[in-house]
């Protein structure tokens, strides 16, 4: 299978790619991002929307110290920032971290390391819930 035929056309002119390649405008990756995003050359990226795992200890990921699971997404960010264009930007999604009932709103921790990194805040958006995890006292 070529590298064409591995595309999701969700229409006549945008095709979804599962493979980066520079001149490709929509690329899905599903999969260790780390590794992928070392596969991808400086500054070609135009657009990041991303929404990493909170560390919640679900069953599809193990469940680190905030400060172990900090260090790796600042890993992440770092690889992010650099194939990432000067006009560029990433669109960050996260949640909380529960630890033992308390919650630590992650977007606070993220803050500095994107500002460390290099980055500038542009936007925030909160999504407030009014059931779920995060209503309960």
């Amino acid at each position: 299978m070529t590298i064409e035929e591995k595309s999701i056309s969700n229409s006549e002119t945008h095709k979804i790619y599962t493979e980066f390649a520079t001149k490709r405008n929509i690329v899905l990756h599903h999969g260790d991002s780390l590794e992928f995003l070392k596969s991808i050359p400086n500054n070609t990226v135009s657009l990041i929307v991303t929404s990493p795992p909170y560390n919640l200890g679900k069953i599809y990921e193990e469940k680190a110290t905030l400060e172990s699971y900090l260090k790796t997404q600042e890993t992440v960010i770092k690889e992010l920032y650099r194939i990432l264009n000067n006009e560029g930007s990433i669109c960050w999604e996260v949640g909380n971290y529960v630890n033992n009932g308390e919650v630590y709103p992650l977007d606070i921790y993220f803050y500095n390391i994107f500002k460390k990194t290099g980055m500038q805040l542009r936007n925030r958006i909160i999504w407030h819930f009014g059931h779920g995890l995060h209503c309960k006292k």
